[in-house]
């Protein structure tokens, strides 16, 4: 979502952009005519056929392509790392002397590097990685993800700018229902760096009526890993589990009293925007990187990502911060709006590109 933002942006303010990307959708291919440029909201935007049907998504035909035009182009803008799209691209754009710019997206922290595959990704990290990145611009979206991302390469250049968020629209705002129980929303991607585990954990210790619900899909079998551990702890009676929002998820988020993400590992997090946008106040943990934007601007509150940490926030925010929930309602959406706005945001995009194509 963010990246086809920020070229929809791009592409209104008349700066030229074109994309490459693969008929990847999940296990199977987009319905759409691989090689030949298709208008996607304004964006011009190449499919190209996979070979491989797993995440490496790797695609001779989009490399070859790239080898042939990319002195072309100013500058080549790569998205995520640890794919053979992102890897060769960056491989390609390089040997064709073109300027490369990479949004790694939070895949260069060292949780990334402990979590899955961890001995392939530190064979590809010191044998061509690092040495490809080091000779790259890297864009970060927050600056936990900068010093995250220090830590492993010394890039070029480093440029810090948060994600696009799509916003609502002009929503009705209405006034808060107030309930005696706590309503808690967890929004986002179901997976292990998300921090369910410990939420159970946590809310075994909370003392006020509460009840959580858990929005987003993932893998099924973790899915059923997360159902028994809430058997465990007592507390399935007290989790709704809705599924997949979309369209309709800012109705859901402006419902609840409190957005919860206690995530292991999270470079960004949309979804503490758009919760934000509604005015539903968050409580995240200090490995998000929106957690300095949240207490800067006094949002929300941060704990550590241990259940002791999480339960001791909910019974605190519940017992001495009830009128910061209404105080953040009612401030939170001016803020978001102001500090998100599209047309202020593209013009930090540009300048960063032409400083780089400058250089």
């Amino acid at each position: 979502m963010s990246v086809s933002m920020l070229t929809e942006q791009l592409a209104k303010a008349g700066i030229s952009t074109e994309v490459f990307t693969t008929t990847a959708n999940g296990k199977i291919e987009l319905p759409v005519s691989p090689g030949q440029t298709t208008i996607v909201d304004g964006v011009p935007v190449r499919y190209f056929k996979r070979i491989t049907k797993d995440h490496t998504q790797f695609s001779p035909s989009l490399l070859k392509q790239l080898w042939k035009e990319g002195p072309d182009f100013d500058l080549i803008h790569i998205h995520a790392w640890w794919n053979l799209v992102s890897i060769f691209a960056c491989l390609v754009a390089l040997m064709r002397k073109v300027p490369v710019l990479v949004s790694p997206r939070g895949t260069l922290s060292q949780y990334s590097f402990q979590n899955k595959n961890i001995g392939v990704k530190w064979a590809i990290h010191n044998l061509l990685g690092k040495h490809l990145l080091n000779s790259c611009h890297i864009h970060v979206t927050s600056e936990m993800e900068n010093k995250a991302m220090q830590r492993l390469i010394r890039p070029k250049s480093t440029t810090v700018l948060p994600n696009f968020v799509k916003l609502p629209g002009k929503m009705n705002f209405r006034e808060h229902s107030h309930s005696p129980i706590l309503r808690l929303l967890f929004f986002s991607r179901i997976e292990e760096k998300k921090g369910l585990d410990i939420l159970f954990k946590a809310l075994t210790k909370v003392s006020v009526p509460f009840k959580l619900t858990i929005a987003g899909d993932g893998d099924e079998n973790y899915i059923e890993h997360l159902k028994v551990i809430a058997v465990d702890n007592a507390i399935e009676n007290k989790i709704n589990w809705a599924g997949f929002y979309n369209e309709n998820k800012f109705d859901l988020l402006q419902e609840h009293d409190l957005f919860v993400l206690p995530s292991y590992d999270e470079n960004f997090g949309n979804a503490v925007i758009e919760s934000l946008s509604v005015g539903t106040p968050v409580l995240i943990s200090e490995q998000v990187g929106l957690a300095d934007y949240v207490t800067g601007n006094n949002l929300g509150w941060v704990c550590q990502t241990n259940p002791d940490s999480i339960s001791n926030s909910i019974n605190d925010i519940a017992a001495d911060h009830r009128h910061d929930l209404e105080r953040i309602r009612k401030a939170a959406p001016g803020i978001i709006y102001n500090d998100f706005n599209e047309d202020n945001l593209v013009k930090k995009y540009i300048i960063m590109y032409e400083k780089l194509i400058t250089k």
